[in-house]
């Protein structure tokens, strides 16, 4: 069940990461409040995954999810490059986060 929260919290933590450009700079109030939103979401849960998992693995998956998570949402929806050398390296995270996770704490 921790894992889980960590793998919503890094799905959240996507959510910040996106709402965070679209509010331009806190200039736009639906923008800047989803982000408070999803940031409050995001650190609650992986907080409360971290009282039965390993803080280092569970954090390092917490932000591979976010990073791969934003990075792919901005090639497909926000115009960001796509290239060869950047999927290969989503891809290397993904691996990692996965690798991780499970080197974790069995909970």
């Amino acid at each position: 069940m921790a894992w889980l929260l960590v793998i919503v919290a890094g799905m959240l933590e996507t959510g910040f990461a996106v709402c965070l450009k679209l509010s331009h700079g806190f200039t736009r109030l639906w923008p800047t409040i989803a982000f408070c939103v999803f940031a409050l979401g995001s650190f609650g849960l992986l907080t409360l995954s971290l009282k039965k998992l390993d803080v280092g693995p569970a954090y390092a998956v917490w932000t591979g999810i976010g990073a791969a998570g934003t990075a792919i949402y901005g090639m497909i929806f926000l115009g960001d490059l796509v290239s060869v050398l950047k999927i290969i390296s989503i891809s290397l995270v993904i691996i990692g986060v996965i690798g991780l996770q499970l080197s974790g704490s069995a909970q």
